[in-house]
């Protein structure tokens, strides 16, 4: 490749040599496992290990900035840097003209490659870019920026087994923390190699990592791609998330999975008249819903995928109800999050003048859709039956019990259990058809009444699921202490709530229902060890914990002593 300006004299800036010369000291002071553990401090020391055992600390690159090419070898030679000729850089030149809006054809850069030895004594190298900026080219702009930010400064790693398997794993791993991020890629045609890009979390010097592989590996390139939008790219994907939650409470609406979910399929024309919506408009929402997952084309109209399935309107694991909760009343009260933020005190209150709960009991309609979203969870309550101990009990109590799905399983997988059911008058029946539909109506009691004031007394096991993370620390104590008096001494209280991630554990949906809870009803999600802490102030020793479906737990608790 030549450079469109023609050639020019040799020479590179001050600053340019000085940054050669750091990365060579840096090279001859580090290996593998010191490098690691200075660019990836969330990782543990396991999975680092695994990373340096599939990998080898291969170079330190800096960018330089020569006014041309030539002579540029001999140059490098005086620093005691023997780098052999330039290699055309295919990755760097195209990050380059997308980063400052420039032709590729405009940029010539180059690959020098000197041999240094790392601490250990293994084979290492300096890896030079060289950008030329001949004079009157107008890339002193571009140079300026680069040593400004050294973008492309970075230390690689290759990988010693170039298998796609192998890294697909090593790029899972060095995402694993959450802290590094992908920064881009390509394949290298004229040295047969892959790269991929990380960002790391250090705060100065070589902020970026490279993984180089021999060979293409378009699959992996593809899936690093995905991940590396441009910070404002994805906060951009944030914000929109509003719209996101709109157009899916609006497909449940429209009931658009239970028409598509057909065959034939209806046409998006057909569908409109089905729906009674504008087709042009329909067409665009259906495409929406596709880029979010929700649907797939399917020829000339769509198909739910088995992201969108949820959205029927019935059946096993629908959850319609939750979208439309999610897009309607939850929605506005969320949109005055920043109040519950400012004050500690819950937005619904603030946006509809009264609690979630005596709100939804004045208006039926919303009361009926908070239950029926309540039991679209019901996934969560699969497993309780089976992890729980329920040989010696014969009474179970659930109290807030909702509309007795979660009592109607157990009681249904255990025939010599009885139940008891506490929730207020106008759940109650709706727990009635859910027990005779299970077959055990026969062996429940239903009690309509208020937990905050009493508790059925005499039981073996109590049931209490989803109740607490609804109240504040002080009005859980109330709820737990008035458990325990009505408890005998033998009997286990068993909890569903879903549990905040502790140090170091895997992220959780509880995080963002925290948000929720604070924003809608004034409560709070909790790890384990509040709980246990909770637990142990009313009179109970937390015994077990359970992981259930939908990012839920179980948790049993005996009463103390």
């Amino acid at each position: 490749m030549t450079t469109p300006y023609g050639a020019a004299p040799l020479r590179l800036d001050p600053s340019d040599l000085d940054r050669v010369r750091r990365a060579a000291a840096f090279v001859a002071a580090n290996d593998t496992a010191s490098v690691l553990a200075a660019l990836l401090p969330g990782l543990g020391g396991a999975e680092r290990d695994a990373v340096a055992a599939h990998t080898a600390f291969a170079h330190a690159a800096v960018l330089v900035f020569p006014s041309s090419q030539d002579g540029l070898p001999e140059l490098l030679r005086g620093e005691g840097l023997d780098t052999g000729p330039a290699t055309p850089s295919v990755v760097v030149r195209e990050r380059l003209a997308r980063r400052y809006g420039r032709s590729v054809d405009a940029l010539e850069v180059g690959i020098l490659r000197a041999p240094v030895a790392a601490a250990d004594g293994s084979a290492c190298e300096v890896e030079i870019f060289a950008l030329s900026v001949p004079p009157g080219s107008g890339l002193d702009t571009v140079a300026a920026g680069e040593r400004a930010h050294d973008h492309e400064a970075h230390v690689a790693f290759e990988v010693t087994t170039a298998d796609p398997v192998v890294l697909a794993g090593l790029r899972a791993t060095l995402l694993a923390d959450g802290r590094t991020t992908a920064d881009g890629g390509g394949h290298n045609a004229y040295e047969g190699s892959t790269v991929l890009y990380f960002r790391t979390p250090v705060e100065r010097g070589h902020l970026r990592l490279e993984l180089t592989a021999r060979g293409h590996h378009p699959g992996v390139l593809a899936a690093h791609g995905r991940s590396a939008d441009r910070p404002a790219d994805q906060l951009l994907q944030l914000m929109t998330g509003a719209w996101a939650t709109q157009a899916v409470a609006v497909a449940a609406e429209l009931r658009l999975v239970d028409h598509l979910d057909t065959a034939p399929r209806p046409t998006p024309e057909r569908l409109a008249a089905l729906t009674g919506t504008d087709p042009d408009a329909l067409r665009r929402l259906l495409r929406y819903l596709a880029a979010l997952g929700v649907l797939a084309p399917d020829g000339d109209t769509y198909r739910p995928t088995p992201v969108g399935l949820p959205l029927r309107s019935g059946g096993e694991g629908s959850l319609h109800p939750l979208a439309l909760l999610y897009g309607g009343p939850f929605y506005r009260s969320f949109g005055e999050l920043g109040y519950a933020v400012r004050t500690g005190r819950d937005a619904f209150v603030h946006t509809f003048g009264e609690h979630h709960f005596p709100y939804f009991a004045r208006h039926p309609g919303l009361a009926d859709l908070f239950d029926r979203s309540m039991a679209a969870g019901a996934a969560m309550f699969g497993p309780v039956a089976e992890l729980a101990d329920f040989a010696r009990a014969r009474t179970v109590v659930d109290v807030a019990g909702g509309n007795g799905e979660l009592l109607g399983r157990i009681l249904g997988a255990h025939p010599h259990l009885e139940g008891v059911l506490l929730e207020r008058a106008h759940v109650v029946e709706a727990a009635r058809d859910t027990l005779v539909k299970a077959g055990c109506a026969d062996r429940c009691r239903l009690v309509t009444g208020d937990f905050t004031e009493a508790v059925p007394e005499g039981g073996d096991v109590y049931l209490l699921s989803r109740v607490l993370h609804d109240w504040d620390d002080r009005q859980c104590l109330g709820i737990l202490r008035r458990l325990a008096a009505a408890m005998p001494a033998h009997a286990e209280l068993l909890v569903v709530e879903r549990l905040l991630p502790g140090p170091g554990e895997d992220p959780s949906l509880a995080v963002p229902w925290d948000v929720h809870m604070l924003c809608n009803v004034g409560g709070r999600e909790r790890t384990a060890g509040h709980y246990a802490a909770l637990l142990a102030e009313a009179g109970f020793t937390l015994a077990g914990v359970a992981e259930l479906p939908l990012g839920g737990a179980l948790l049993t608790a005996r009463r103390a002593g």
